[in-house]
């Protein structure tokens, strides 16, 4: 996602906290990853951090997706992303 510049990492700890939060929150979720790009590549295409969330299956991915903690911390990253929902990706993959 792009974070708003003028929030500064504040807001991007505030973020970060809450998704981390979420593992003790929401059965099945194994492990949620954060940070801000470091990325010296410069394929970011305006997305300034990023976020995964492992789960056990996809049945706790689609517990996950309506659960209220979620929806309460997707709700924190749109209204602080640089055009809220157009200034986020989200991918999905089997592992």
């Amino acid at each position: 996602f792009k974070l708003r510049a003028s929030l500064g990492n504040s807001a991007a700890t505030e973020i970060f906290t809450a998704l981390k939060a979420l593992k003790n929150e929401i059965p099945g979720i194994i492990a949620v990853s954060c940070g801000a790009d470091v990325s010296p590549e410069g394929l970011q295409r305006g997305n300034t951090h990023a976020f995964t969330v492992d789960f056990t299956n996809e049945a706790a991915r689609d517990t996950y997706l309506p659960h209220p903690a979620h929806q309460k911390v997707g709700g924190l990253i749109v209204a602080t992303s640089e055009g809220g929902v157009g200034g986020i990706t989200v991918v999905d993959w089997e592992m």
